[in-house]
Order: structure tokens, then sequence, then C-alpha cells
């Protein structure tokens, strides 16, 4: 089974194959146990806001206000309650029944960005650089991506284009070896533009399906952090002018309405592709996801609730909004 959409272009690949049914039972309660402290902010505001409650212009504005609390942001938050005043205003309404609204307008919301991160079959390798401030989870989430493609059988190779922090280079190494894939790394410091090329021109050598390479985040120097990245960028396509194929930014949703300024600065530094969000099981602020869905409207290939490898997995927007609002 593929499960992060390899074998098809961009352009013509197919939804992701669906799951068996207890993987998705088993994911499903991960990601609801993941979701529990943001769930759980929505769920006690509900609870306390309508029980058996008009929907009058007051609750609208109390629910409005809930929403933003719980980091949907201000869009979301007055879509959801202008659906609302539309299709039940001044009626009676239980905390299930604006549950089972919110489920729905998320779920809408969502559905457009919750894309699979699809292969190029025809790139040997289709090159992913690996963007995000230090501490996002960046190389964590490479380790679980090449997991998830080895287990499908493809060939992968991982670059430690964060030569600045000797701690990044050591743990891409760790998930190398338990991955069982090669990784190209240089001693502490070395230029990861130099670092970059030799990697894609090996990769091409052996004729890898995927090539992960991982970056620099720190983000106390925007300007030379843009500079080394356009650098690296520029490195890549002598020997790639495709590449990179795709560039996926990490994002650690803990942070909460921080990842907005995140993306835009990542945006402007390189033509991000796609997003990841780690440790949603770490945050009560799960709920920023919609709100970066809302304002970008860049895909989600994935997200993490958990340390291990299977606890990141593609974004399925239906079971994240169930998730969110807390139901069954």
């Amino acid at each position: 089974m593929s499960i992060f959409g390899f074998g098809k272009k961009k352009e013509d690949a197919p939804a992701a194959p669906a799951p068996a049914p207890e993987e998705t039972s088993s994911w499903f309660g991960r990601l609801k146990s993941g979701l529990a402290k943001s769930s759980s902010k929505l769920t006690t505001g509900l609870g306390e806001f309508f029980t058996k409650r008009k929907l009058d212009d007051e609750a609208l504005e109390e629910l409005e206000e809930l929403l933003i609390t719980a980091d949907l942001g201000v869009a979301t938050a007055a879509k959801v309650t202008r659906h609302l005043a539309k299709t039940r205003f001044d009626q009676e309404v239980t905390a299930d029944e604006i549950k089972q609204t919110l489920a729905e307008e998320i779920t809408r919301i969502l559905e457009p960005v919750a894309l699979p991160l699809v292969l190029d079959p025809a790139r040997k390798p289709h090159v992913v650089l690996v963007v995000g401030v230090n501490g996002s989870g960046k190389t964590t989430t490479i380790g679980k991506l090449a997991k998830n493609f080895k287990d499908e059988g493809l060939s992968v190779m991982l670059a430690a284009g964060d030569t600045f922090r000797a701690a990044a280079v050591e743990q891409l190494k760790v998930w190398g070896e338990r991955t069982n894939c090669p990784v190209i790394a240089r001693e502490t410091g070395a230029d990861a533009a130099g670092l970059a090329y030799d990697a894609v021109v090996e990769s091409q050598k052996r004729g890898d399906d995927v090539l992960f390479i991982d970056t620099a985040g720190r983000l106390q120097n925007k300007a030379d952090l843009m500079a080394e990245l356009a650098k690296l960028v520029r490195s890549i396509k002598k020997v790639d002018d495709s590449a990179p194929h795709s560039v996926l930014l990490v994002l650690d949703a803990t942070v909460g309405q921080n990842a907005h300024s995140q993306v835009e600065i990542f945006k402007d530094m390189v033509a991000v592709t796609g997003l990841v969000l780690t440790k949603l099981d770490g945050t009560a602020r799960g709920g920023v996801l919609v709100a970066l869905a809302e304002k970008f409207g860049l895909p989600v290939h994935a997200i993490g609730v958990g340390e291990q490898a299977g606890d990141l997995r593609p974004f399925e927007a239906q079971a994240f909004a169930r998730s969110l609002v807390g139901m069954e």
C-alpha cells in the first residue's frame, strides 16, 4: 500500500488508497487522543455556552470568540458563525449539534489542502528539501517519511544539510541506521550548499527514488538564513535544474499562531510546496492547522501526533475535524 502516494506525477495522482479498517480505527484513536488537549478547549467551551440555548446574536458572538481562542483563526471563526447564523439562527441548539456543524465546516475548509506527498517516478531522485525553524521536528520528520517510503520498497537517501548543529547530523544518522538509508554528512560547520550538491550527484548515481535534504533553521538572523537557503537551492539546480521537486515546511503545532509568521518567512525564502505539522499531541493549539489552511491554502501532506514512525501519517480532513471537535 502506498502511504504517501508514490507512483504518479502530481497532476495525475489519484487519491491515496484507503487503509485497512483496523489500521484506520487505530490511527483515528491515536489522532483523537493526540488532539485531546485541543478538543477539550473547544468542547468545554461549547458545553458551557450551549446547553439547549437559542442561537441568538450574543451566542454567535460567544461562539466566534471561542473558536478564535481555540486558534482556528478569525476568518474560520467568522465563516463558521456566518453559516450557523444562516441555518440555525434563533433556534435552540445543543453542544452536540454545534460540534456536528463545526466538524462539517472544518472538513470543508481542510479537504482542498489534504493532499499526499506525491513523488514523481520520472525523477531519479525526487529531491525533497525540508525546511523549518530549529526544534520544529524537521530531522525526525525526514526519518519518519524515509521509513514510510522504504517500507513501500523505494530507494531513499538522506542528506544532513543542517551542518551547524552536530546534534541534527547525529540524529539523522540514527534515522539512517534505523531505516537502512545511506546518509551524506560532513563535519560541523561545513558548507551546506556543497553537501547538497554532492548528495544530488550521489543519489543520481545510485538511481534513488527520493532524496531528503535537511536544512538549518536559525531565524535569529533571517537574512543569513535566506542567503544560505538560496545558495543551497542554486547548488541543487546545478545538478538538476528542475529540483528541488518538493519543499516541505515542518511546523511545530505548539507554537500556535506563530506558525503563520513562519509560513510567511519561509515562503519568502523558498518556494514552499507543502506543510507537515508535528507535535499535535503536545498542544491545545491544534486548531491552528485550520487557520493555516484558510489563509495560505498550502497542501498539508502529513501530521504527527507522537514520537513513533507510525505517528506521522497522511493528513485526512474529516478525521482531523471530528477529532478536533471531540466527536467519536
